[in-house]
């Protein structure tokens, strides 16, 4: 009996709507490419809280259970003209701002006596470049916050010392709707994001 094998798994995880709004772009994203086909392999979507303990939870279970062989995480940032490409993660949980679940971090390590950063090991470079050859709009970012997004950043990169396996943060523009009731803040159509998202994880995916 032949048995047909499964494609390998990029692991996608977005994040919940937050902070008031009812949407957050980075799942709808991750909603509409789950199930895709990128490169040979089929994109696994997750949806993760805005809560930082059940985050980091929600992602220790899906690297354990899907072996993926590329894994992106995204994330919603107010301001962002396009795609921001994350070069750092730091060891830091820092803001006034309450989680889902109402918690407030401040001047709280990620991950105790672990190192104060980490870099992503996606090929960002090659992924910039990629994306504005399309007419993406999209940069390079030396920092992810102190928020839930850079917590589950750093806990990514922390997992995954030591193993060869492409990993990072992208943060995403508002929707349209979103930026709609905030005077100059930018919004990026979803099937722009989802264009864009999709040329990434092509640039990112290992030889």
């Amino acid at each position: 009996m032949t048995r047909t094998r499964r494609p390998p798994k990029i692991l996608l995880t977005g994040f919940e709507p937050f902070g008031g709004d009812t949407v957050n772009p980075s799942l709808e994203v991750v909603q509409a490419l789950d199930g895709e086909h990128v490169g040979g392999a089929a994109v696994v979507g997750l949806g993760l809280p805005c809560v930082y303990a059940d985050a980091v939870a929600g992602l220790d279970r899906a690297l354990e259970a899907l072996s993926p062989v590329l894994v992106i995480c995204l994330g919603q940032a107010a301001g962002a003209p396009g795609l921001r490409l994350e070069r750092v993660a730091v060891n830091l949980s820092d803001t006034v701002q309450p989680d889902n679940a109402g918690a407030v971090l401040r001047d709280t390590p990620v991950v105790a006596g672990g190192p104060a950063a980490y870099f992503s090991t996606l090929p960002l470079t090659r992924m910039l470049e990629a994306l504005r050859a399309h007419g993406h709009v999209a940069e390079l970012s030396g920092s992810a916050g102190a928020y839930v997004c850079n917590h589950v950043f750093y806990t990514l990169q922390h997992r995954l010392v030591g193993r060869a396996l492409p990993a990072g943060f992208i943060h995403l523009p508002l929707l349209p709707r979103q930026a709609a009731g905030r005077a100059g803040v930018p919004g990026m159509a979803l099937e722009s994001q989802v264009a864009a998202v999709r040329l990434a994880i092509e640039a990112a995916m290992p030889a």
